[in-house]
């Protein structure tokens, strides 16, 4: 398949609606074992100083967060329980926010992603959640910083899709009224979704 990158001035939209937009079009990871990608189906916004649930939740600004605070379109990756998360850096430069993707569904590269999962994982248990997607398509801790416009991990042009759902975020308990926020988005319907 030929993927292509959005431009980068796709992610220059405001957090939460870039996390709307995310969803129909493709997330990529080339590697040297070969390609996978996969639609984004589910995303969360964090919106920064004012988000408990977000790092850099009153600016915190520190080692791990610091992509953040820099200009949309790149990948801000971290470890959590021993999975990498991939998040796109959203927002105006100094206003660190992130969108986390969530669930894919695969489109390309399946062999690789059951290599990567292994070989017992049902196929709607492959990349339904942000640590799975990330281990199915090779995404690791040190793509961090990476322009999501450009080879090797990006977000490619997809297309039109259905009905779009919103809810709380999942597994931020402890962010007081930011865990009701409505701030997760999914493509109704869809059997990849996490939850």
């Amino acid at each position: 398949m030929n993927f292509q990158p959005v431009d980068h001035q796709f992610f220059q939209q405001p957090t939460l609606k870039l996390a709307r937009s995310l969803l129909g079009n493709i997330l990529v990871k080339e590697t040297e074992m070969g390609t996978a990608a996969g639609i984004i189906v589910e995303t969360e916004a964090y919106i920064g100083p004012g988000d408990r649930a977000a790092h850099s939740y009153e600016n915190r600004r520190t080692k791990r967060t610091e992509v953040m605070f820099g200009p949309a379109g790149v990948a801000y990756t971290y470890v959590m329980h021993t999975h990498c998360l991939v998040n796109v850096v959203s927002g105006e430069e100094g206003h660190p926010e992130a969108v986390l993707i969530r669930a894919l569904e695969p489109v390309c590269g399946l062999d690789l992603m059951y290599e990567q999962r292994g070989p017992t994982k049902k196929l709607r248990d492959l990349t339904s959640g942000p640590g799975k997607l990330t281990k199915a398509l090779g995404i690791v801790k040190e793509d961090y910083g990476r322009p999501l416009s450009e080879s090797p991990l990006f977000i490619a042009e997809g297309e039109e899709i259905g009905a779009i759902e919103a809810g709380p975020r999942i597994g931020i308990e402890n962010s007081g009224e930011a865990r009701e926020y409505p701030w997760r988005f999914w493509v109704a319907g869809n059997p990849f979704v996490s939850k």
